[in-house]
């Protein structure tokens, strides 16, 4: 018997020992990608120790008796509650949650008191739960439709949700509770503790701002658009035009897809940003709004590269390429658009990312890449070119002069972004990063040669 236990025993050890490399190749794993995590936004880990931090000053009110005896211990707890659901990333999102949180929460508290006092001015005892319910079902349908409102729900969705939920707590608790008045204003004090806990550290301690994170993102993203067109001029417009192994290996045909599914970010960081204050070089009442239309029209361009993108890979699959004349004359002119266009989104995203003006080079460029194609409706096919091969070059001129409409739109846009969040213009970008002589440094000095005559 004892040698049974013994070998059952072996193994139910040895069983396991398969599962130990699995184990440590998944902790590998996780390890890996907290670790890229971290480095792809250090402000992430600085995020996870404020939140740490605002939970640790909430929890003084819980352990220090002074504290815990003025407020009930059940309203405490709605302190550290408040913390969890309203620290946010970003400075923005913890404002507009915390004061959704906190207004909604007032606004709702004062109706439910008044709902309550109605209910009870009348006579029988029994009308007094059929009041309070029918006070209860009008707001909460008012307030639930009303988040429908598309203006509602991008901005005060949260707040109403919070409304909802406190008046009918407050309604409804108010019929059992007979001291209302304090309960309320227990959870009031205790939440806006909370909230102003968590905005302190979110705008004081290392903050991370939304409309900064949406003003570098702008940029980026044209700067991906330009990428692709640099891309398209060198290897596809280039001596090797069609080339397989070019195709193949090439990296520019997918550096604007991140592009396409931007919006909602956009729309995410627009909105926390028109509750942020003033910080940096942005105002209070920055234009917001114009970011996001130049996202929009970042986007327009991107989708018609992402019809070149397509036919290039119909191109390459029908393998209709030759050399014919015709086909040097379209290449020669979209290689100019793909260049200058390319050079002109290039222009743009540097005047976005320094506040400044864009230069007369992109509008240059621009006038470049529209002359090319305007050059294009005056060719003629050769003789010797077949059908397929003039629709496949017609179809890649004609895609490439739309990208080079949108970049118009899109310069168009840049420009008035500009002239509305005052950029700085040209000149006096230039004299702001003009080098400065170090002070305490002296210039060499002047050597005046006269020369006798």
């Amino acid at each position: 018997m004892e040698a049974a236990a013994r070998t059952n025993q072996n193994v139910g050890v040895t069983s396991w020992f398969p599962l130990f490399p699995r184990l440590k190749d998944k902790a590998a794993k996780l390890g890996k990608m907290l670790k890229k995590i971290g480095k792809d936004d250090p402000r992430r880990i600085l995020h996870s120790f404020k939140a740490g931090l605002a939970l640790s000053l909430i929890s003084i009110f819980y352990y220090v008796n002074p504290l815990f005896t003025s407020l009930a211990s059940s309203s405490t707890m709605w302190a550290v509650l408040t913390v969890v659901v309203v620290m946010e990333y970003t400075a923005g999102g913890t404002l507009s949650k915390g004061l959704n949180r906190t207004f909604a929460t007032l606004l709702a508290g004062a109706l439910g008191l008044a709902a309550q006092r109605l209910a009870a001015l009348s006579s029988h005892s029994a009308g007094e739960p059929i009041l309070l319910s029918v006070f209860v079902f009008l707001l909460a349908a008012m307030a639930t439709f009303s988040r429908f409102v598309p203006e509602i729900k991008a901005r005060y969705d949260y707040g109403v949700t919070i409304f909802i939920l406190t008046f009918s707590m407050v309604a409804v608790s108010g019929y059992r509770e007979e001291e209302l008045i304090k309960l309320a204003l227990q959870r009031l004090s205790t939440i806006a503790i909370g909230v102003g806990t968590c905005l302190a550290i979110s705008i004081f301690v290392f903050p991370v701002w939304a409309g900064e994170d949406l003003h570098n993102l702008l940029p980026a993203n044209i700067d991906k658009l330009a990428c692709f067109l640099e891309g398209l001029e060198r290897e596809y417009f280039g001596e090797k035009m069609g080339s397989d192994q070019i195709l193949e290996e090439a990296s520019f045909l997918s550096t604007y897809k991140p592009v396409l599914n931007s919006k909602p970010t956009e729309d995410l960081l627009a909105n926390f940003a028109r509750w942020e204050p003033g910080h940096g070089c942005f105002g209070f009442c920055h234009p917001w709004k114009l970011y996001l239309k130049v996202g929009a029209l970042t986007r327009q361009c991107a989708y018609s590269m992402e019809a070149i993108s397509s036919h290039i890979s119909t191109d390459k699959k029908n393998k209709v390429i030759s050399d014919t004349e015709f086909r040097e004359r379209i290449r020669t002119a979209c290689a100019e658009m793909s260049s200058k266009t390319g050079k002109a989104l290039a222009e743009l995203a540097t005047s976005i990312r320094q506040m400044r003006t864009p230069a007369t080079a992109a509008a240059q460029h621009l006038s470049n890449a529209t002359t090319a194609s305007e050059s294009l409706k005056t060719l003629s096919p050769a003789k010797d070119a077949s059908l397929p091969e003039i629709l496949q070059s017609a179809t890649t001129a004609s895609l490439l002069s739309e990208v080079v409409k949108s970049a118009h739109h899109l310069a168009t846009a840049v420009e008035e972004l500009s002239r509305v969040a005052h950029f700085k213009r040209q000149e006096q970008a230039h004299k702001d990063s003009a080098v400065k002589p170090v002070a305490g440094d002296e210039s060499p000095p002047h050597v005046v040669v006269e020369i006798e005559k």
